[in-house]
Order: structure tokens, then C-alpha cells, then sequence
């Protein structure tokens, strides 16, 4: 049985075979069609985005990869036409960690087994270990159909448990699918990290929340995005072009006369 390779091992037989530049989330995909690596983690596209910029990072030009554009590398000894810009230049790691660190689109209610604890189970790619999402915190959206219903938080109960009660309350027959916006980062062993210095979930998951039911409006949200704080303000007419109306129409008047 053949030894599995290291994770730069594995990147560079990768970038080899291609000879050209790929994006690191299609090196992970390829190194998890070729099983260059059986044990590839919760988040396989993340540890080679890591690996790669890490090397670049403490090699420099020694390192056996190049940056050519933002998220795609290529090996250093392949010729080819760099594009990188001056932003990739001023950012030579590519971030895996925003305000929002990991979302569901679209996911089916029947395919969960509802209870206090439920199992909400996604994977970063095919082959990648299953990551249980229920403990994560952040805002979601329930639909029927693909009819946004209703949208919610996950702050003091985590998602797993608010989505439960959903299947409890007055909305429990009127949704079928269900969508997911999460903050605290998922680790490549599939737990979850605590958020960055500066991040406060409890202000930002709420604004979160009131910005999508001032945006969509949902038919079953009782309440307006009240922890919107910013002050509304609502559109005006450019002057001109009530003053281009009128000229129009004195000028089709005219040329009806």
C-alpha cells in the first residue's frame, strides 16, 4: 500500500501534473481524486491554502511555490506569465477567516433527524470529514420553497437547537428548507475555534439579522429589524429629471400641434 503524502508533497505532485496555475480549493479537490492523502481533515481546501501560503511566507523566494493571482499558485520552477496585482502583492496569505466563516445554502429539513441536539451535518468538498454544525452561532433563513419565510439568529441557543424549535412552533409546518450564515470558525479537525479579538457576536449577529429582514421582508418575521441602529433614510427624485419630464412633454406637445 503506498505511503500517503505530505500535504506539500501531495500540492506540489499536484501543481506538477498541471503545469500550470490552480486555484487552492481545485488542488484539494485533485489531491482527494488521486488519494495522495486519505486523511484530509474537516477542511481540506483551508489546509492547503495554509500550507502553500505558510511556505511562502517563512521561504520566500526559496519557497517551492508562487503566488499568481489571488488564491491560485503555481510551482516556482513552471514558467508562465504572472498576473499578480498590487493588492495580492500587499496580501500575501489568503484569509480563511471573515466576519462569516462558513454557510449552508438551501439545505433540506428532511434530511435531519430533529431533536434538541440535532445533527446538521455538511463537508467542505466530497471525501472531506462531515462537520456537525448544530453548536455554531450566526443568523438563518427558513423557506418554503425557495420563498425566504422567515429569518433568525443563533446567539445564546446555537443554530442546531433554534432550528429544533422551529419544528416545534407556529412555523413548524411552513418550511421545508433552510439556509445557514455561521461566525465562529470550523478548525481543520471540525470543531469549533473562538472568534478573533474585536469580533462581538452579540452585536454583530443581530445587525446581521435586521439587515436581511429589512432587505427581504419575510411574511412570518413579526418584527422589523429593530437592532438595525442606522437611521433610514428614504429616496428622493433627482430634481432633474422631474425638469427633463416636462421638457419631454412640451416637446411632444409641440410636435403633435
Amino acid at each position: 500500500m503506498p505511503k500517503e503524502l505530505t500535504w506539500k508533497k501531495a500540492i506540489e505532485k499536484v501543481l506538477e501534473q498541471a503545469g500550470s496555475a490552480m486555484h487552492y480549493k481545485d488542488i484539494a479537490e485533485r489531491i482527494v481524486a488521486l488519494g495522495l492523502r486519505k486523511n484530509i481533515g474537516a477542511t481540506p481546501a483551508a489546509t492547503v491554502s495554509a500550507n502553500i501560503t505558510s511556505s511562502i511566507k517563512k521561504l520566500g523566494e526559496d519557497s517551492p511555490f508562487k503566488k499568481v493571482g489571488k488564491g491560485e499558485y503555481m510551482l516556482a520552477t513552471d514558467k508562465g506569465t504572472l498576473h499578480q496585482t498590487k493588492a495580492d502583492d500587499e496580501e500575501t496569505e489568503e484569509r480563511q477567516y471573515e466576519i462569516v466563516t462558513s454557510f449552508g445554502m438551501f439545505w433540506r429539513r428532511n434530511l435531519v433527524r430533529w431533536n434538541t441536539k440535532p445533527q446538521l451535518l455538511g463537508m467542505q468538498q466530497i471525501g472531506a470529514e462531515p462537520v456537525d454544525f448544530c453548536n455554531q452561532q450566526g443568523i438563518y433563513l427558513l423557506y418554503d420553497g425557495r420563498e425566504v419565510i422567515y429569518v433568525g439568529r443563533a446567539t445564546d441557543r446555537p443554530l442546531g437547537r433554534r432550528l429544533y424549535e422551529h419544528t416545534l412552533d407556529r412555523l413548524s409546518a411552513r418550511w421545508n428548507r433552510f439556509s445557514w450564515f455561521g461566525l465562529l470558525p470550523v478548525s481543520d479537525k471540525g470543531s469549533f475555534q473562538s472568534l478573533p479579538d474585536g469580533y462581538q457576536p452579540m452585536k454583530l449577529i443581530p445587525a446581521l439579522e435586521a439587515i436581511l429582514i429589512e432587505a427581504l421582508e419575510p411574511r412570518q418575521n413579526r418584527k422589523r429589524g429593530d437592532d438595525l441602529s442606522a437611521v433610514e433614510y428614504l429616496q428622493q427624485e433627482d430634481p432633474e429629471i422631474e425638469k427633463q419630464r416636462v421638457k419631454d412633454t412640451i416637446a411632444a406637445l409641440l410636435k403633435r400641434a
